[in-house]
């Protein structure tokens, strides 16, 4: 990989986790500082089931995010856009749709069959 692909690549998973984690920070100060009480049980129901759904995104969030700083070591130990299964280098096209990739399509195509046949 050429190495202003890699800077590009660095830049945009530095902004990506930067923008994720203020996006924390900001869900956790808005559930710790918000003390409303609602005397109507729905209105109620109802923030709790924002609440739930907040947090959810947030759950999947927190997952991406330690994928992007894998990531971001990959890059510092030059392995970054090559396949952890076959140790070919990923296509440009499959970074770009997914800079947290670590297989190729190939790898991962099998991969998904093999988890579909498992049932998992």
């Amino acid at each position: 990989m050429k190495e202003e692909d890699v800077k590009y690549f660095k830049e945009l998973l530095d902004e990506q986790l930067h923008d994720l984690l203020s996006q924390a920070e900001e869900t956790v100060t808005g559930m710790t500082t918000q003390k409303d009480t609602f005397p109507d049980p729905t209105d109620r129901a109802s923030l709790e089931a924002d609440r739930n759904f907040m947090l959810r995104i947030r759950d999947r969030e927190h997952k991406l995010i330690k994928k992007i700083k894998k990531a971001l070591e990959r890059i510092d130990n030059d392995t970054f856009g090559i396949c952890e299964m076959c140790g070919e280098d990923i296509t440009m096209e499959r970074i770009k749709a997914r800079p947290v990739t670590t297989q190729c399509i190939e790898c991962k195509t099998k991969e998904e069959a093999r988890e579909r046949a498992l049932g998992l």
